[in-house]
């Protein structure tokens, strides 16, 4: 009998609906503090998910929630650089 496997679920900071990891965009904080948008998942640093829309991205920002999630105050300037990287 094959062991089903486990699909990991992570939490959208637009929607904050658990959706499977594949399906997410990962928002990385590298050690030496920069911001990044990882596709692959696999960058060192600090994370968060974000589903690939728009209005999920304006919403995260809008409430905060990148910088809760990161723990800090964020840019303006990352912001748009996160912008251009996920919807050019």
């Amino acid at each position: 009998m094959a062991a089903v496997k486990k699909i990991p679920a992570r939490l959208c900071l637009g929607c904050q609906e658990q959706k499977p990891k594949k399906e997410l965009v990962r928002i990385v904080r590298s050690p030496e503090g920069e911001f990044s948008v990882d596709m692959t998942g696999k960058k060192s640093g600090r994370g968060a998910y974000i589903c690939n829309n728009k209005e999920c991205f304006e919403k995260a920002v809008k409430e905060h929630r990148f910088e809760r999630s990161f723990k800090g105050a964020i840019d303006r300037a990352v912001y748009d650089q996160l912008r251009e990287q996920l919807f050019s």
